[in-house]
């Protein structure tokens, strides 16, 4: 009878430590000591990881969702809207070797930052450009890459600088997909996901509407 009501007691307990373990591999992992992040919207967050991956000083990049009001989001809700959320990518950086100000400058003359209604094919308020912040002093350095991108192109840029909230690591099929093996169906037929991903990237015109804006500033374009 002991050995009974222990074992029940326990099923409760299990389950609970279960979720928690759960809710703790989808969190953000806190960032290295000596190391800073910037979260950043610009459209398909494969495309942004692939670029943001590539550059010296960077460590790494996590594809994921902020900005919305929904807790845990999952892509087909996001996607859909309603949730708030944008696309958005974390970057954790080494500033020692490449600057907030540097990083902000790239993901500027990455994207179309005069296109209010989302980026290149990806159309929808997931899919809209923005700049996360957490403090004052990183929203200076925002606004000073916004007004410098603004004046460069000539143009009005249209992407919001806004305060930093939860940030969500989008589903594991997502991350790093750019490099991906696994063999997908796409509408150019089976790929493995690397080719699956360039092959969205050159019909979505992403990178020629980037050269478009940006010329030889564009520094992904056609990477």
């Amino acid at each position: 009878m002991t050995r009974t009501v222990h074992l029940d007691f326990l099923k409760p307990a299990l389950l609970f430590a279960l979720i928690a373990l759960a809710t703790l591999l989808r969190a953000a992992p806190a960032p290295a000591a000596g190391t800073e992040t910037l979260t950043v919207a610009g459209g398909c967050f494969w495309c942004v990881e692939s670029d943001f991956e590539s550059v010296s000083g960077v460590i790494g990049a996590v594809s994921g969702y902020t900005g919305g009001k929904t807790s845990n989001p999952t892509y087909d809700q996001v996607t859909k809207g309603g949730t708030g959320h944008y696309e958005a990518v974390q970057i954790t950086f080494d500033p020692a070797r490449v600057s907030r100000e540097t990083l902000l400058n790239m993901f500027f003359r990455s994207v179309d930052p005069t296109d209010v209604g989302g980026q290149f094919c990806d159309r929808g308020s997931s899919y809209r450009t923005a700049i996360f912040v957490s403090n004052a002093g990183e929203k200076a350095i925002a606004e000073k890459a916004k007004s410098n991108a603004q004046n460069a192109l000539g143009q009005r840029i249209v992407t919001p600088i806004l305060q930093q909230g939860a940030f969500y690591p989008a589903e594991a099929y997502h991350q790093d997909y750019y490099k991906g093996t696994k063999l997908v169906l796409t509408r150019f037929g089976p790929k493995r996901q690397a080719s699956a991903y360039k092959a969205y990237r050159k019909a979505c015109g992403r990178d020629a509407r980037v050269k478009q804006l940006w010329g030889s500033d564009a520094p992904f374009a056609g990477s």
